[in-house]
Formats: structure tokens, C-alpha cells, sequence
């Protein structure tokens, strides 16, 4: 059946962020059922989720309680517009996001997507900056290395050339700061002290541009698809400072980090700070329904509550806005979030994974092993000391891929990073042998 099945796939279906003709040798992962971290096929092989299946599932696969949620929905109301219509599982959902985000976030604008809620925040700073009577506000600020989608708008404030280069002239043309990470921070620098360093191009920028700034966008502590570079929170607390000072949005993408993935519910938090724009999607129906969330501020609400006739409404729509089915599995993925169990769990999975890793930074080949709550990510290289990569068309995370697939475990490495980012219900037995296989992958990959 494995086998039957993947060849009918490839007669039929383009799969995202691939190469197809990669499929005539690598076969595809037919996956049957799943449950908790473990994913299986049609011939009854189990494969740990070590990824979260593209970092979206929080509690486990087919977790009962959301299972119920979605159930209970399905059987009452399944979809209704959001436009002039509401119902109960989105404004409860509303309103729990309201209370668990950073204070002063008020209102929630709902789509179906990360990259859509990129693209609400971008065009909402922008509006709002018109509807105050500064209209040259126009231009947004990014980080090197930073990801937030693949639609144009969310394409254009990233800097990963993988992804952007092709349709660049498609693109709006943003200003881009050096990203705060700090894998190649000088010897003996601290994190906080390189992010510090590193934030002074960022306040030239914006201090000689904020005239025609409308927002800087940022992947708070982690820049995920970036390879997993992280940096130090004082970052988020300087650049919250200066934006406020220069009047300029601060949109914070929390779409992979946000819901207890850096070891508190948002990044922000580590910070400190309360962003202008809150984007959110991924984890937060617990990887069962597409949804994506932007929080915003009651001064950027209020700039577009006006007499229609003045044409200030923000007009942008889909079809799927606060569906109920997703919003009900995200109540139910909030239950299990804000449980004190998990809390507790979470402070003791971050550990677990850091004694279980640790041995990793002895691997000859290993530049940096990085974590960040419950985020561990190897950079593996040609040379420790000079951190000389290997090139990139020897595709060395691939031969980590295909191991890990014989050794039952789901990986994606981010070209030469390995990375594991499990859901939150894994063993600690579970993350002894996940270790394990990274080792055993990063051998490989290296030799």
C-alpha cells in the first residue's frame, strides 16, 4: 500500500517546498493513522514527529480532548461568515487570547494562515498610518535571515534568498537590518551582549528612516526557517523602546514561536514588551485545522472605527475567518496549554532536552548546539574551527533525513541544522533516543 499510494500521489499532487523530480529517487511517507508523537504508514512503521509536523502540533497527534472539541463542534455549527454573523467558539476564543497575550492587545482579526496574518498586520500599519493623516509612513523594516511566509507581502519582508530571490521583482522594497543571532558572535561575547552589539545598526536605520517607517517586522528570540538562529531577549526590549520613541509599529511573528515553544506562552513575554501586531497560527489549533490570528492594539482599532462614508474600514477578508471548527480545537488547545501539568511538563521537557543534547557539542563537526526553550538546533560544518560549511549542493541534511527515516524518526533539517522541536507530550525516553539518532545523523551527514 506504501508504495501504491505514493506512486498515485506523484501522478496527481505538487507538494509544497519541494523539488518533485527529487521523488524519483526519494520516495514519499505515506502515513496511515498517528498518535501522540508517533506517526505511521501502511505497513505499520512508526516514525517519532520530531518536528512537530512542521512545528504545528502541540499535544501529540489525535490528542482526545481536541479531538472531542472538534467533534462536538462539527455537530452544531461547522462554518458561518464572519462578516456581520459571530458565534460562541470565537469570541471565546477571543477573548482567552486577549487575556493570555501580552497587555494591551485587544482586538483579534482572524484568517486561515500564517503568511495571511503577515500580510494583515503589513497592511494594516500601513492603513492605519494613512487614516492618522501620515500617509509617507509607507516602508517596512525586516532582519537578515528572517522568514514570515511565502505570499508576496510576507515574502517581501523576509531576507531567506532560497525562498525570495526569484519573484524579487515582484516584491516591495523593504529596508533590512542585521539580524541579532549569535552564531558568529565574537569569541567571549555573551549572547545579550552580541544582540546588544548588533542592535545599533537597527536603531541608525530606523532613527534616520522613521519619517517613512510604517512598521519593523521580527521573529521574536528564534528565526525558524532562518535555521533556527536564535538571539538574546534584550534585543526585543531595545527595538520595543525605540520604535516607541520614533512612532514607529512594532509587528512581532510569533506564528511558530509563539503558545510555549521558547518556554513562555509568547516570546515576547522574555522581552518584556507588548508588540503593535501579534501574529499567530501554527500551534495554536494544536495542528488540527488551519487558523491564524492577529492581535492588535485599541489606538489601531480605534483609527479605523469611523462613519463608512469616510471609507477608513479595513476591508481585507476570508472566506474561512474565524471558522468554528478551528476555533473550537483552539479553545481545546488552550485548555491543555494553560493546564498547570503542562507548565510544569514544559519546564521539565526543556531540561530533559538539554541533558539529553549536550553530549552534541562535543561532535567534531558540530559549530554551535543552540536552544531555546523547548527549540535545540545543531549547525553542523565542514570545519569546527574555522565553521567553514559544508556547500549546499551536497544536500548533507538530506543523508540525515533518510537515516533518521531508518531509524524511525521524522526530520526536516534545515539545510546543515538539525533541529528538533517535538511535540509536548514526548517521553523523556523519547528525547533519550532522539538524541541519540541526531548523533548518529550528524556522523553521517558529515562524512
Amino acid at each position: 500500500m506504501n508504495i501504491e499510494l505514493a506512486r498515485r500521489d506523484l501522478s496527481v499532487v505538487w507538494h509544497p517546498c519541494s523539488q518533485m523530480k527529487d521523488h524519483e529517487q526519494l520516495p514519499l511517507l505515506p502515513i496511515r493513522k498517528a498518535s501522540g508523537v508517533w506517526l505511521e504508514d501502511y505497513a505499520g512503521n512508526r516514525y517519532l514527529d520530531a518536528i512537530s509536523s512542521w512545528w504545528v502540533n502541540l499535544f501529540g497527534h489525535c490528542h482526545p480532548h481536541i479531538t472531542q472539541a472538534l467533534q462536538t463542534q462539527a455537530a452544531t455549527l461547522e462554518h458561518v461568515l464572519l462578516a456581520g454573523c459571530t458565534h460562541r467558539p470565537i469570541v471565546e476564543l477571543s477573548e482567552r487570547l486577549v487575556k493570555l497575550a501580552p497587555s494591551g492587545l485587544t482586538r483579534c482579526f482572524y484568517a486561515d494562515s500564517g503568511s495571511a496574518a503577515i500580510e494583515i498586520a503589513l497592511k494594516m500599519s500601513f492603513h492605519y498610518w494613512r487614516n492618522v493623516g501620515q500617509p509617507r509612513k509607507q516602508r517596512f523594516v525586516t532582519l537578515t535571515n528572517s522568514y514570515h511566509g511565502e505570499t508576496l507581502g510576507a515574502l517581501s519582508v523576509g531576507s531567506v534568498d532560497l525562498f525570495k530571490e526569484i519573484y524579487r521583482p515582484l516584491l516591495l522594497d523593504v529596508y533590512t537590518a542585521p539580524s541579532p543571532d549569535c552564531f558568529d558572535r565574537e569569541p567571549n561575547e555573551s549572547w545579550e551582549d552580541c544582540s546588544r552589539r548588533r542592535f545599533q545598526a537597527m536603531r541608525e536605520l530606523l532613527e534616520k528612516n522613521a519619517h517613512e517607517i510604517s512598521a519593523v517586522i521580527i521573529e521574536p528570540l528564534v528565526q525558524c526557517a532562518g535555521n533556527m538562529r536564535m538571539y538574546h531577549p534584550v534585543y526585543l526590549t531595545l527595538l520595543r523602546e525605540l520604535c516607541t520613541r520614533l512612532n514607529i509599529h512594532l509587528i512581532a511573528d510569533e506564528i511558530a514561536v509563539g503558545f510555549g515553544r521558547t518556554g513562555t506562552v509568547f516570546a515576547c513575554e522574555q522581552g518584556g514588551i507588548t508588540p503593535d501586531f501579534l501574529c499567530l497560527s501554527k500551534g495554536i489549533t494544536g495542528g488540527y485545522l488551519p487558523l491564524s490570528v492577529v492581535l492588535t492594539t485599541s489606538d489601531v482599532y480605534s483609527a479605523f472605527y469611523d462613519d463608512y462614508v469616510n471609507r477608513t474600514a479595513f476591508l481585507h477578508s476570508h472566506s474561512y475567518s474565524g471558522n468554528p471548527l478551528a476555533a473550537a480545537t483552539a479553545l481545546a488547545t488552550l485548555d491543555l496549554l494553560e493546564a498547570p501539568a503542562t507548565k510544569i511538563r514544559n519546564r521539565e521537557l526543556e531540561e530533559r532536552l538539554r541533558r539529553a543534547t549536550a553530549p552534541l557539542n562535543d561532535h567534531p563537526n558540530v559549530a554551535e548546539l543552540r536552544q531555546t526553550g523547548l527549540i535545540v538546533a545543531a549547525e553542523f560544518v565542514a570545519s569546527r574551527t574555522t565553521r567553514m560549511p559544508f556547500p549546499w549542493t551536497q544536500r548533507r541534511g538530506l543523508r540525515a533525513y533518510q537515516h533518521a527515516l531508518t531509524r524511525g524518526v521524522l526530520l526536516r533539517p534545515l539545510g546543515n541544522v538539525l533541529y528538533i522541536m517535538p511535540p509536548y507530550v514526548i517521553k523523556p525516553e523519547e528525547v533519550d533516543f532522539l538524541a541519540t539518532v541526531m548523533a548518529e545523523c550528524l556522523d553521517i551527514a558529515c562524512a
